[in-house]
């Protein structure tokens, strides 16, 4: 893979594509943002004064919210170049191509098809598929050892997080320098395998489809339950990961409490999996037996928690919502 400020290829230029565009621009590469529907030449002049609108509007928040001087709104949009596939897109000189097609299979294989004519076979091809697993795609793709799925999350531009997932012939070579590309434009990307729904996705589902029966189970007004979730729960798994949670507060925690859930609501969707029963019966239940998901040393313990403590109250007093003592009390004596 080419070198910082190469050219990047975006086919698709719909919410994603935009995004993606976004982002490397702001990083200064210059982008070609390939539109890949069918329009009349009026209907694609409009379309693109459309999403270069809409991009500025982005950049101008951003600009509004003091990330951006605002003197560099125009140079950062003037990198990003909004083609039709019938154009010359510069192909041969990108480092990399994102497919962002809308998620319908023939869309995606007419675009891969497409990609795989016109993009030297060196140049790594990156789906940003949220619902198709990368070998599935990758049947789609010529020299699938080039070929791998990377999840953004909208908006693509202010989400760290990338997931990416390389299908069985995925090169190494390959794997590493989106690794690398994705790490030197800010972003946090993990690995995950071929599976369906990669990480986030199939958590968020279980936890919004929970959301909805709380409403529909009358347990809570939809107010509440999202005033819950930001102050609550998003809060603490905005420091901790939901499996070091479980290292924090125990497995044997988790097992009981999900063993009275699926009983108390006559369900099995709170049923804890295997990997739960096994950690109890290998004593390995978290931070209290030294060892759970994680490995923890008894010399650091107390310094990780309270690490992990501060950052509890850092990010509470950035939000506003740490409580203040009561001075006037505290300095009365008894």
């Amino acid at each position: 893979m080419k070198s910082a400020n190469g050219t990047i290829l975006i086919a698709g230029a719909g919410r994603m594509g935009r995004g993606i565009a976004l982002t490397f621009a702001y990083q200064g590469y210059q982008v070609n943002l390939v539109d890949f529907k069918q329009r009349t030449n009026e209907e694609f002049a409009q379309y693109a004064i459309s999403a270069k609108q809409e991009i500025k509007g982005q950049l101008s928040i951003l600009s509004r919210s003091g990330v951006l001087p605002e003197e560099s709104v125009e140079f950062v949009l003037d990198r990003i170049h909004i083609r039709t596939k019938d154009e010359d897109c510069g192909w041969e000189h990108a480092d990399i191509v994102f497919e962002a097609v809308p998620e319908i299979a023939e869309a995606k294989r007419e675009a891969f098809e497409f990609i795989c004519l016109q993009a030297p076979k060196e140049v790594p091809i990156a789906s940003t598929s949220s619902a198709y697993s990368a070998n599935e795609l990758a049947e789609m793709v010529s020299q699938k050892e080039r070929f791998l799925n990377t999840h953004w999350l909208n908006p693509a531009y202010l989400i760290p997080l990338v997931e990416v997932s390389p299908g069985t012939e995925t090169s190494e070579e390959v794997l590493r320098g989106v690794f690398q590309l994705l790490e030197s434009i800010g972003k946090v990307p993990v690995k995950c395998a071929p599976s369906p729904g990669y990480i986030v996705p199939r958590v968020q589902a279980l936890a919004m489809n929970e959301a909805a029966r709380l409403v529909e189970d009358g347990v809570a007004s939809p107010e509440d339950i999202d005033k819950a979730v930001r102050v609550g729960f998003g809060l603490r798994f905005a420091v901790l990961g939901l499996l070091e949670f479980i290292d924090w507060g125990g497995a044997d925690t988790l097992y009981h409490a999900s063993n009275h859930l699926q009983t108390s609501l006559d369900t099995d969707r709170f049923s804890p999996p295997q990997i739960i029963r096994e950690k109890i019966e290998q004593g390995e239940i978290g931070i209290k037996a030294q060892k759970g998901f994680y490995q923890f040393d008894e010399q650091s313990i107390d310094q990780y928690q309270a690490e992990t403590i501060q950052k509890f109250i850092d990010l509470l007093e950035h939000l506003g919502l740490m409580p203040k003592p009561a001075i006037e009390q505290l300095s009365v004596k008894e």
